[in-house]
């Protein structure tokens, strides 16, 4: 198979979670839920940001633009699986494979740059409160967007398009409920290194580097807030990251544990149960996490069906 680079499997088979019928069935209703929450859950976070001027603050911005990014993660995997069960076929075209690994790919990394920048956005509030407002302006809140927008699309098309020059021969059953790049490159009968090595160097940026940001922004917000003599005024500033502070443990502990745990600890399940978390559980979560430990999303909230109730 050396010097071919053409891929002979027209179509790929996905495993998805489970071959019981029975679990199947029940396995459809848990996925149809969790889906129609997280896009309902999200799409009201973005309208209660959009209709409430009190929320027109780059933090909610940022909020809104994760939201969005959230409903489109999931969308990229969900409904497949769900097609999947009603009509009994677990195929999925070669393009169609590449498109949702292209697209998954995207959705995660800017979902990593999204949380990086949102505690940019805390260590400025927190840090330097009195110059804030002529920090992070509506034009660096717009140019992060752009450079967010930039930074994934640029990973998630080169590790997409180094994915075409690999053959697959027969090897087509992929041990997820969607076309996971790791699980691509195990089943490729082509020599998949370049792939490795775009994955860990490229495919890296989106997730090392804000990690490390949040972890020197926060590093840098413990200390400042550790410095404030009241107690109220500590209770406050952490009250402000904790919403943050959750969904980062949520989204970065599943993916160190699936990606960045020993080879010998992997398994087929234990991937697929980690790409659950971060593909359906994480961005249902994320809605719940900003409304109930934020007083201003919940006075929003309750704003909006206010005046939806008006309306009706």
């Amino acid at each position: 198979m050396k010097g071919e680079n053409l891929t002979e499997v027209s179509e790929f088979i996905l495993l998805g979670l489970t071959e019981d019928p029975r679990e199947e069935q029940l396995l459809f209703l848990l996925f149809l839920s969790m889906y129609l929450v997280t896009g309902l859950g999200n799409l009201l976070i973005i309208l209660a940001i959009v209709t409430d001027a009190r929320l027109h603050t780059p933090m909610y911005f940022f909020l809104a633009n994760l939201a969005f990014v959230d409903i489109c993660c999931t969308t990229t995997t969900v409904p497949k699986m769900l097609v999947n069960h009603v009509t009994g076929r677990r195929g999925i075209p070669y393009a169609g494979c590449l498109t949702q690994t292209f697209f998954f790919i995207l959705f995660v990394g800017l979902d990593s740059i999204l949380l990086g920048v949102m505690a940019y956005d805390r260590y400025e509030a927190i840090c330097h409160p009195l110059h804030y407002t002529t920090s992070v302006t509506p034009q660096l809140c717009s140019l992060l967007m752009v450079a967010s927008w930039s930074t994934a699309l640029g990973n998630a098309l080169t590790n997409a398009i180094a994915l075409t020059r690999l053959s697959f021969c027969t090897h087509r059953e992929v041990p997820n409920f969607f076309c996971d790049l790791n699980a691509l490159l195990k089943l490729t009968c082509s020599d998949p290194f370049l792939n490795y090595a775009l994955l860990n160097t490229v495919g890296a940026i989106p997730l090392f580097f804000p990690f490390v940001g949040i972890l020197v922004s926060y590093t840098l917000i413990f200390a400042a807030v550790l410095r404030i003599p009241s107690r109220t005024g500590k209770q406050k500033a952490f009250s402000t990251c904790g919403s943050h502070l959750s969904v980062v443990s949520l989204f970065y502990g599943t993916l160190i544990g699936v990606y960045f745990s020993p080879t010998s600890s992997h398994t087929a399940q234990k991937d697929t149960v980690g790409a659950v978390m971060y593909t359906a559980v994480t961005p249902m979560m994320n809605p719940f996490i900003y409304s109930i430990r934020n007083k201003d999303m919940k006075a929003a909230l309750r704003a909006l069906f206010s005046r939806k109730l008006a309306f009706t």
